[in-house]
């Protein structure tokens, strides 16, 4: 008789209160909130066979099944400030063994307030104890750094001596406990009931994807890196039901011609509307949404075929509305924009793009960025992105 394959669980805690950021693990990195960021990566790491995301907020729950995990509501008690990361791995824990009616062998705690952490380094926890014989394990960072303790009489080097300071490469390096993911023995962990017990294995990660966040300026810094450190996504056909357009400097360039009795005029690329073509004919839905009510923003719509909600306040509003009305899951849902009026709805949707000449903070909350600039042809890199390499055979026009 075989034996029976092993259980490698990562649980992701994710309280919904934060009183240093707000919704803190629902904001969005790299246009994912980043419960969802966790997720992707323990989905991602070869031996994790379960994830389960332990949360007391209803939003949470649902981010984090979209994403593909299971969720777990915890109890009242273990959604204080006070209630520690253990107890909700336990809860957690017992959860997961009741539903599904077998043993956990590994559990994995993995912090969604470290969003630069990877499947590899998640791997390297659980091979610790499936392959090394370690008990628990943890990821860590190298560092040379020198330490001081502060006293009434004067700074104390606590590392080193303050009266010889070896060069760099005449010290080994000590290691910073990241925050980003813990792996345990299950059952020693339900015998000991904290993270460290045993022997104890150190997985040594990039310092470079080093970062927790705690208050917003952390929060700022990842939105600044993701576009440096994030693997560069494009969505396909597949990701997608809905493609929604702003208009201007995502149409166009963002400038506005006025003659003299005031009207206005505005220079769109064709070449984005035979991407909109194609995409209309490859069946996805479309949408123009804009804040302007401007009839040349209706004329557009107009002539691409398109519906066009505009002179609209709230564009999240709307948007969550029309895709309410259409029984479209938001997850599925691309929406392109350039300017900060449209991080509203970047938080609403799975596919949040930034056309080139997008604003810096667009950019950095989007999930992915096109290489064209508003109103030169980024529509129609997107629609490449969705349809394929076939849409590129075809003539400009």
């Amino acid at each position: 008789m075989s034996a029976r394959p092993a259980t490698v669980l990562a649980v992701i805690p994710a309280r919904g209160g934060s009183k240093g950021v707000p919704g803190k693990n629902l904001a969005p990195v790299g246009g994912l909130p980043l419960v969802a960021r966790a997720v992707r990566a323990c989905l991602g790491a070869r031996r994790v066979t379960d994830v389960v995301v332990s949360t007391d907020d209803p939003a949470i729950v649902a981010a984090a099944r979209a994403a593909g995990a299971q969720a777990v509501e915890r109890p009242p008690a273990l959604s204080t400030d006070t209630a520690t990361s253990e107890e909700a791995v336990l809860h957690a824990l017992d959860a997961f063994e009741e539903l599904h009616g077998r043993s956990v062998d590994v559990v994995l705690l993995v912090q969604c307030t470290s969003p630069f952490l990877t499947a590899d380094d998640i791997d390297g926890v659980a091979a610790e104890l499936q392959e090394r014989g370690a008990d628990t394990a943890l990821t860590v960072a190298p560092t040379h750094g020198f330490l001081w303790w502060g006293t009434p009489v004067g700074a104390v080097g606590v590392n080193h001596d303050k009266a010889h300071r070896p060069r760099r490469q005449d010290r080994e390096p000590e290691y910073l406990e990241t925050g980003a993911a813990y792996g345990m023995d299950a059952r020693g962990f339900r015998t000991h009931r904290h993270r460290f017990f045993g022997r104890t294995a150190l997985v040594v990660t990039d310092p470079a994807r080093v970062l927790e966040i705690d208050d917003p300026h952390d929060l700022a810094r990842a939105r600044a890196l993701a576009p440096l450190l994030d693997e560069t996504v494009r969505p396909t056909a597949d990701d997608v039901d809905a493609v929604v357009l702003d208009f201007d400097g995502t149409q166009t360039d963002d400038r506005v011609l006025i003659d003299s009795e005031g009207r206005e005029f505005v220079a769109v690329h064709r070449g984005d509307g035979l991407g909109v073509a194609a995409l209309r004919r490859a069946g996805i839905r479309l949408l123009v949404l804009s804040t302007e009510r401007n009839p040349v923003v209706a004329a557009r719509a107009r002539k691409l075929g398109v519906p066009v909600l505009h002179g609209v306040d709230r564009k999240d509003l709307a948007l969550k509305q029309w895709c309410d009305d259409h029984a479209l899951d938001p997850q599925r849902v691309l929406y392109a924009g350039n300017d900060v009026n449209d991080l509203p709805c970047f938080g609403l949707v799975g596919w949040p793009v930034a056309v080139g000449s997008a604003h810096d903070s667009v950019r950095a909350a989007a999930r992915a960025v096109t290489e064209t600039p508003g109103g030169a042809g980024a529509v129609r890199e997107i629609a490449a992105w969705l349809l394929g390499p076939a849409l590129n055979t075809l003539p400009a026009t």
